[in-house]
């Protein structure tokens, strides 16, 4: 059974008339609540669009690093994207998730999911990767070395896409690390935030790194002070 292989088709991160129906995407998931954000973050958050934009072209897999559960993959896969994903993330109830929904309706998908602590080890890649606003969790040591690990993981003609809030003086800022904050009370996540990262120390190590890329606003129609981080190794 796979009806999650419909075509969903975005734009600007809102569904198309033509797309998957949010609501048999969302059903895959195990509970109202898991259902409800998965319905949320395909329609309004501009970062999966994005992301499937930035890979659609390549023919690599994707680490995806802080998968949750596991909904960029899933995502990806309804889009037509066809590469291997491995999924990692810190929660293993989450993983636990992504691998029953995985199981169910996308078996016969290259996908595998894992829990383990990026702060301590990356699962052996190479290839293409994805950090989705996971980097605010870890101090400024700890971020630069997993962006380092993440680029060598890199292969050539490979991508790192990344999501994340940056620190500025602005509203969106504040709205940010509010959301984050209230992610932690709920128990959504489970960490508090750090520190927010900037823009010269994703240019400082991603380009000492050997990668290429740009940063820009990925705000879409949200408040969030959010950028999208595109930098690829050349051939």
């Amino acid at each position: 059974m796979r009806d999650a292989t419909t075509e969903l088709d975005t734009q600007s991160g809102r569904s198309s008339a033509r797309g998957l129906k949010v609501l048999n995407f969302a059903r895959q998931f195990p509970t109202m609540f898991t259902k409800w954000y998965a319905a949320i973050k395909v329609t309004s958050d501009p970062a999966y669009d994005a992301v499937f934009c930035e890979l659609k072209d390549t023919e690599l897999p994707l680490l995806d690093i802080g998968c949750g559960m596991g909904v960029l993959a899933f995502y990806l896969s309804s889009r037509g994207f066809n590469q291997a994903v491995v999924g990692f993330d810190y929660d293993d109830t989450k993983i636990v998730d992504a691998k029953a929904v995985r199981e169910k309706f996308y078996a016969n998908a290259q996908m595998h999911f894992s829990a383990g602590d990026a702060r301590k080890a990356l699962p052996e890649h190479l290839g293409s990767v994805t950090i989705l606003d996971i980097l605010q969790y870890f101090s400024a040591e700890e971020m630069e070395k997993l962006l380092r690990q993440a680029a060598r993981c890199v292969a050539p003609g490979g991508k790192i896409v990344i999501r994340s809030g940056l620190v500025d003086p602005g509203w969106r800022f504040r709205v940010t690390t509010a959301v984050d904050k209230f992610a932690r009370r709920v128990g959504w996540m489970q960490g508090s935030p750090v520190q927010y990262p900037t823009v010269e120390q994703f240019r400082s190590v991603l380009v000492e790194e050997g990668l290429v890329g740009t940063i820009k606003p990925l705000w879409g129609k949200t408040p969030f002070n959010n950028y999208l981080i595109s930098f690829s190794r050349p051939r």
